[in-house]
């Protein structure tokens, strides 16, 4: 969907719309925010932007009431605001969609939405059959009700639709919204889902509502704002009109540089195959030929739902293989479990990292030691020293921004959270690294010390299979491109071969049989 054309910008004066005039944030000896002057004008999406721990979050926390400036203060259409609490920014029409969506679990969708201000009968009872009429309208208002059972319990949903539910808790309050910023809404969302979402802000700007919109991905960002702020260090970098900048100036307002080069590596692979996968077949993926070698790094590329990441959980022992082969430097393996595949060899960064791969209540020390205690214990205690040790060492390769390997990952950004998850496998020192989607919710310059990363595994013989749903990311990292649809593979790129315009046509392919001979840059 194409937004409508923007209004031109009024004056950044903070006399429409909500605004923050001289903010700022200190907690303890950490400056979070400083001088912070923004405005947010009604009938315009703002993007906010900047790197994990450049100040988007504080900010937003201060214009939401969640916290309280240490300086500074906030303004709706020029009158100032006493924000002492979430609730005193919901009566003015402030609302925030938060990244973490807070469902109750045991109530279904309609309560979840309606929570506090729950219709009442004369009794004082739950008026059930009022609820239902009010989340049918409401769901069909918002375009949401063919994607959201307003009968699901909290338990019961998926994580875009507890994103859903956020905002439809956003949108339905008793005082109509004035401003509403979106924290990284489609971290978790499908194409239709945020297909509707897009359409959802684009009706927000034209009844008049200031749209707070908070996202790493680019092509997003150009696509729904009017204007985008910069935030470093807790400053404000720049403002500038979406339609009037490009990339380029926006990664330099973020980190200071320009990053034009932060693909460039040497091609290290060598001639000796790490990973051969023959005829792999699982429930969800299909005749699988793959191979990677020492030194290369190979991409999985395709859309939602093309079975990359239903292939690394089977190479990494986490899905049965039903058939077909899996060989790890000449040794056919039988991986029953993850720790088959540990044993093997082989380690994966998995997609959702906090689910999936980190303790969040953990240190960094136990985080990273997690797959290395065989050889950090003795007669099955583990020496506490050596774990330091090791944990110390790779977060300070890594460039861990924390005050010591003993705080909970949990504190960290999602930039320093995915290093811990790299920190372990180099750790383990794996002969093949999956990485599934490493830089997803991750600040750009985050990004580009993951890519580093990725280079210098490579360039110390690692074999290492990245899955991205990001083009570009795709076309930098790698030595060759292997596309899947429908749990099949449609074709392979040799790096030359490889544009966005070649990736897609692969993943779009319609006739698998005609389509993955043509583009084929290695015989299998």
């Amino acid at each position: 969907m194409t937004p409508p054309e923007s209004p031109p910008l009024p004056p950044p004066d903070g006399s429409a719309g909500l605004s923050a005039e001289g903010v700022s944030k200190r907690f303890g000896a950490v400056q979070a925010l400083t001088d912070v002057t923004l405005s947010f004008p009604p009938g315009q999406v703002t993007a906010l932007m900047g790197e994990n721990g450049a100040g988007k979050s504080t900010l937003l926390r201060i214009l939401t009431g969640d916290h309280r400036p240490s300086g500074g203060r906030v303004l709706l259409d020029g009158r100032p605001l006493e924000l002492n609490s979430p609730q005193d920014a919901r009566r003015a029409g402030i609302r925030i969609i938060p990244q973490e969506p807070e469902i109750i679990p045991h109530v279904p969708v309609a309560e979840n939405v309606y929570a506090g201000a729950l219709p009442r009968t004369r009794l004082r009872r739950l008026d059930r059959a009022g609820l239902h009429r009010r989340i049918v309208a409401d769901l069909r208002r918002l375009g949401f009700d063919k994607v959201l059972d307003p009968a699901l319990l909290g338990s019961e949903l998926t994580a875009a639709q507890r994103q859903l539910v956020e905002i439809m808790r956003a949108l339905t309050g008793s005082v109509p919204p004035r401003a509403i910023a979106f924290d990284e809404p489609t971290s978790s969302l499908s194409e239709h889902e945020v297909e509707a979402l897009f359409a959802l802000i684009g009706r927000l700007r034209d009844e008049g509502i200031a749209v707070i919109y908070v996202s790493h991905r680019m092509k997003e960002i150009f696509r729904l704002a009017d204007r985008i702020a910069v935030l470093r260090d807790g400053r404000v970098a720049g403002m500038v009109q979406a339609a009037a900048t490009g990339e380029g100036e926006l990664v330099r307002l973020m980190v200071g540089r320009d990053l034009s080069s932060m693909f460039v590596r040497q091609q290290v692979a060598t001639d000796r195959v790490v990973l051969e996968v023959e005829d792999l077949s699982t429930d969800d993926v299909h005749g699988i030929d793959l191979r990677v070698r020492a030194g290369e790094v190979v991409a999985l590329a395709g859309l939602i739902g093309a079975g990359r990441s239903e292939l690394a959980l089977a190479l990494a022992g986490d899905a049965p293989i039903r058939s077909g082969t899996v060989t790890l430097n000449g040794e056919v393996l039988r991986l029953r479990n993850p720790g088959d595949a540990i044993a093997a060899g082989i380690g994966l960064a998995p997609e959702e990292r906090k689910a999936q791969a980190l303790f969040l209540h953990r240190t960094i020390r136990d985080n990273t030691s997690l797959v290395s205690l065989g050889r950090l214990s003795r007669w099955r205690f583990v020496r506490r020293r050596q774990e330091k040790d090791l944990a110390q060492e790779y977060a300070d390769r890594l460039r861990v921004r924390a005050p010591s390997v003993e705080a909970e990952v949990r504190t960290l950004s999602g930039g320093n959270q995915q290093k811990v998850v790299l920190a372990r496998w180099l750790a383990r020192r794996p002969d093949l690294l999956i990485l599934d989607e490493p830089t997803r919710g991750v600040d750009i310059g985050a990004k580009a010390e993951i890519y580093q990363i990725i280079a210098d595994l490579a360039h110390a013989g690692t074999a290492v299979l990245v899955i991205s749903s990001e083009l570009p990311e795709v076309l930098g990292l790698a030595d060759r491109v292997v596309v899947m649809q429908n749990g099949r593979t449609t074709g392979e790129l040799t790096r030359e071969q490889a544009t966005e315009e070649a990736v897609l046509a692969l993943a779009m392919a319609d006739d698998l049989a005609t389509t993955a001979p043509a583009q084929t840059g290695e015989t299998q």
